[in-house]
């Protein structure tokens, strides 16, 4: 099937980009990859008079590290992220996750804004962000603001931002001290959305002990999910007393949507989702204590 007609625009700058947004309201798409996009716009899942590309915004690309955190050009490719040594060293769960998203040639147009602003719930990167509390530097024509990680995923591909906002960059706080980190998921085949995965950054200090502990869930409700309250179990918990088992356990209690489809009931995905939550965490505890 063909796409819907539609006319399009290839605005220079992001200025230009918020402008045109702005004018075409409601019937305007932003386009960045399009690999989530032009899918759902072949098969008529969704339709728009007009889509404005920002892939080409030179402004919106590129890895900038300094003052704790990790900037992010929201047009960076996936690709990029997986080549960069400032990722790798300050965002070590986003670098782990990115080999996990779809195929080489999806992630050589894939960008990380275009991933996040699409707000799957099975897509690695929001539950890295939402884990790792990223902020997100959105544009308009009034100005700019950040949304916190925690308050931009609304429900099933929606966010807070409004119709004429842009994301242009996501920034990630980078830990320190003894870290690990670790995306475990599982897939029918490799390239596919995870039928449940976790993702999972955990710090510990000189005496074994939790001190700060982050879990993203994958394909576990109708957005991206924190678990918070195995999170607040885990912290202060001596690494060797830990009960990784009910850890996970804990996370995957009280899901209240968990999807149902071909590919497993509510109750399959939810124990599956244990079972990654298990592994990763173990896996991040591990590199953690070599570390």
């Amino acid at each position: 099937m063909k796409p819907a007609p539609f006319r399009y625009h290839r605005p220079e700058s992001e200025e230009e980009a918020v402008a045109l947004l702005a004018e075409l309201g409601d019937d305007a798409k932003v386009l960045a990859g399009g690999q989530s996009l032009i899918p759902m716009l072949s098969l008529r899942l969704t339709a728009f008079d007009h889509l404005v590309d920002v892939g080409r915004i030179e402004s919106m690309r590129g890895v900038r590290a300094g003052g704790g955190e990790v900037w992010v050009g929201a047009g960076t490719t996936e690709a990029a992220i997986e080549r960069d040594a400032a990722v790798a060293a300050g965002v070590p769960l986003l670098a782990r996750a990115t080999p996990l998203i779809a195929h080489v040639q999806i992630r050589n147009r894939g960008t990380v804004g275009g991933s996040i602003a699409h707000a799957d719930p099975a897509a690695e990167y929001p539950a890295a962000a939402l884990a790792l509390d990223a902020e997100l530097d959105v544009l308009s024509v009034r100005g700019a603001r950040t949304i916190a990680a925690a308050d931009f995923f609304d429900g099933l591909w929606t966010t807070s931002m409004e119709p004429d906002e842009l994301l242009v960059g996501i920034r990630f706080p980078t830990w320190s001290g003894r870290c690990g980190s670790a995306v475990e998921e599982m897939v029918r085949r490799h390239g596919d959305y995870a039928i449940a995965g976790a993702a999972v950054a955990v710090e510990i200090d000189d005496d074994d002990r939790v001190t700060r502990c982050a879990i993203g869930l994958l394909g576990l409700g109708s957005q991206p999910l924190r678990a918070t309250a195995a999170e607040a179990d885990a912290v202060g918990s001596a690494v060797d007393g830990l009960d990784v088992d009910a850890l996970a356990r804990r996370a995957v209690d009280d899901l209240a949507d968990v999807p149902a489809d071909l590919n497993g009931s509510a109750a399959y995905r939810t124990h599956v989702g244990a079972v990654m939550v298990g592994r990763a965490l173990t896996s991040a505890i591990e590199e953690a204590r070599r570390a």
